[in-house]
C-alpha cells in the first residue's frame, strides 16, 4: 500500500488574545539541564524610589520633590517580559531568520533594496 503526501503543507498563522508586543534592550540566559536555551528578554529602566517627599510651607506652597537616593550608585531595574525555551534546531533556524532580516536591514540603510527571492513553494523572502 503506497501512502499519498501533500504536495504542500500550509501553515495559518493565530495570535492569542493575550498576545502584545513587548520591547527588549537585551537578553539574559544560556543553556539548561536538559540541553536547551532559555532565552529571558528584559526592558531597562531605572529602579522607582520606595517613595519620594514635598516639604510644604508655612503658606501652604509646596517644595520639590526629593526621593531618596544613594549618589554612589544607580539601580537599574531589568525587568523580564518574556521568557523563550527552545531545542537545539530551533535555535539554529531563529538563528538564520535573524542573520536574514540583519542583512535586509543593512541592505535597506546602504540605500539598496534587498533581494528578494522565492522558495520552492512559491513563497517570497526578503
Amino acid at each position: 500500500m503506497s501512502q499519498q503526501y501533500p504536495s504542500r503543507i500550509r501553515y495559518e498563522y493565530e495570535q492569542d488574545q493575550e498576545n502584545r508586543p513587548h520591547y527588549a534592550h537585551g537578553v539574559w540566559g544560556g543553556i539548561n539541564p536538559q540541553g536547551e536555551i532559555e532565552i529571558n528578554f528584559y526592558l531597562e529602566s531605572d529602579k522607582m524610589p520606595p517613595y519620594s517627599e514635598r516639604l510644604v510651607a508655612p503658606d501652604g506652597s509646596f517644595g520639590h520633590e526629593m526621593a531618596p537616593y544613594d549618589d554612589d550608585v544607580r539601580t537599574i531595574v531589568r525587568h523580564i517580559h518574556s521568557r523563550v525555551v527552545m531545542n537545539y534546531h530551533t535555535a539554529r533556524a531563529m538563528l538564520e531568520w535573524l542573520e536574514d532580516k540583519i542583512v535586509a536591514l543593512e541592505a535597506e540603510e546602504e540605500g539598496g533594496v534587498p533581494p528578494i527571492t522565492f522558495d520552492d513553494g512559491g513563497f517570497q523572502h526578503q
